[in-house]
């Protein structure tokens, strides 16, 4: 899987654009469906990533790509969940999540990639 971070609102995976966040799961790219977090945004200032989402949790490893700025808040409820399911957690600017995902395994690597902020 090739990913590119264009830039801020933009990447491209294997060819296609997407403008959108997105959810890899074992080499799927989907959207993030980030309204289950929304109710938590008041208290991040910013809709975090949070357990509330559909994670792809089947994986030894997810990147979550942190936006242009790395500026996406991680719910620490997702951190906790991560640790007990044995998930190593890898949050990183987006940009550098995806030279991650490039060179990841996509049986054993998933990924959330958020692309502003």
């Amino acid at each position: 899987m090739k990913a590119v971070f264009i830039g801020f609102g933009q990447l491209e995976i294997d060819g296609r654009r997407y403008t959108e966040d997105v959810v890899v799961d074992h080499g799927t790219v989907t959207d993030r469906n980030k309204a289950a977090s929304r109710p938590l945004k008041a208290a991040y200032g910013h809709t975090p990533l949070s357990e509330h989402e559909n994670i792809p949790w089947d994986c030894a490893t997810l990147i979550v790509g942190t936006g242009a700025n790395g500026m996406l808040p991680i719910a620490p409820e997702l951190v906790a969940a991560a640790h007990e399911r044995g998930v190593k957690l890898v949050p990183v600017p987006t940009g550098q999540a995806c030279a991650l995902l490039s060179d990841a395994d996509p049986r054993t690597t998933n990924a959330v990639l958020h692309l502003t902020c």
